[in-house]
């Protein structure tokens, strides 16, 4: 019997599963001393979008999952507002590792860096959402085959690699409480929204 593109779809599923499962145990054992705490991505393995930030708010850190607490929340909104499913979306960070207090942990950003273009390379997503410049510097600084340099312009859309596009916007953890700040990660977040209704159906 020939193999239907549903069964094609559910082994790479399944196989992206396994490989995201597997590095969060390696992000887990890679952790620089015992008092640390790694932060692990969270969401749709196979993912159309990824959402990247630097590093850990202190209730992301407390959870152990990035994107937990006030920004994973509004984010939530976001999509909401956007017609975004977020069971779409995978969320991660460039610094993985944490003191319990919040801050980073002290890995070489070498090893940071390999563990978040693995994580790429496995999710493949057909956007990337930089969430502020932090995070930015380190997109830009990895090892991925036929990606072009990205520009920090909030709101733009650009070509990252022949299979994935990038929406910059300003960092949302620290703009949570200031009105200004939140309507200018609105305004380039919603770039996402016409991204998304213009994809073709599968």
């Amino acid at each position: 019997m020939p193999v239907t593109d549903d069964e094609i779809h559910e082994k790479y599923l399944e196989r992206a599963i396994r490989e995201i499962n597997a590095l969060n145990h390696d992000v887990q054992d890679a952790r620089p001393d015992e008092g640390s705490v790694a932060v692990v991505g969270a969401g749709h393995p196979q993912a159309d979008v990824l959402l990247l930030k630097h590093h850990a708010s202190r209730e992301e850190v407390e959870e152990g999952v990035a994107f937990y607490g006030r920004t994973g929340s509004a984010l939530l909104k976001s999509f909401g507002r956007l017609g975004v499913d977020p069971t779409t979306v995978y969320g991660t960070l460039c610094d993985k590792w944490s003191s319990p207090d919040g801050d980073p942990a002290g890995v070489l950003p070498a090893v940071a860096a390999d563990v978040l273009a693995d994580e790429i390379a496995i999710v493949q997503p057909r956007m990337i959402v930089v969430l502020g410049g932090d995070a930015l510097e380190v997109l830009n600084g990895l090892d991925v085959p036929l990606a072009a340099p990205v520009r920090d312009e909030p709101g733009t859309i650009q070509r990252f690699t022949p299979a994935c596009q990038v929406l910059v916007t300003p960092a949302l953890d620290d703009a949570l409480d200031e009105l200004g700040a939140k309507q200018a990660f609105w305004t380039a977040f919603r770039e996402l929204g016409r991204w998304h209704d213009a994809l073709p159906p599968y």
